[in-house]
């Protein structure tokens, strides 16, 4: 089952979304700007790669639901996050305000 949520954090507006597979979960919120997601995001390949595309994004480790996501420390982050003051360590919540 794929579901999508509108997400208001202090006002501002993001897109939940959790994808619910055998043994894990997907797990991502976003707006325009960027995205910060389960482990499964690699942010590796973002930062090397994909590097050209400039993409803003971090993960966070072990957690179940869009609350843990928000609530979790990021434990990666886009070299491009960086710009807006997205560091590692920083929780979900704090970088997307930082994107809104």
């Amino acid at each position: 089952m794929i579901t999508v949520s509108p997400l208001e954090i202090e006002g501002m507006h993001f897109t939940a979304i959790r994808v619910e597979l055998p043994k894990t979960n997907l797990l991502s919120i976003s707006n325009d700007v960027g995205y910060i997601m389960c482990a499964a995001l690699d942010v590796d390949i973002l930062n090397s790669a994909l590097k050209d595309r400039q993409v803003v994004a971090g993960r966070a480790k072990g957690v179940r639901t869009i609350e843990d996501l928000l609530e979790a420390p990021l434990e990666k982050v886009t070299d491009t996050s960086k710009e807006y003051g997205w560091e590692v360590g920083m929780t979900g919540r704090e970088a997307l305000l930082r994107i809104a």
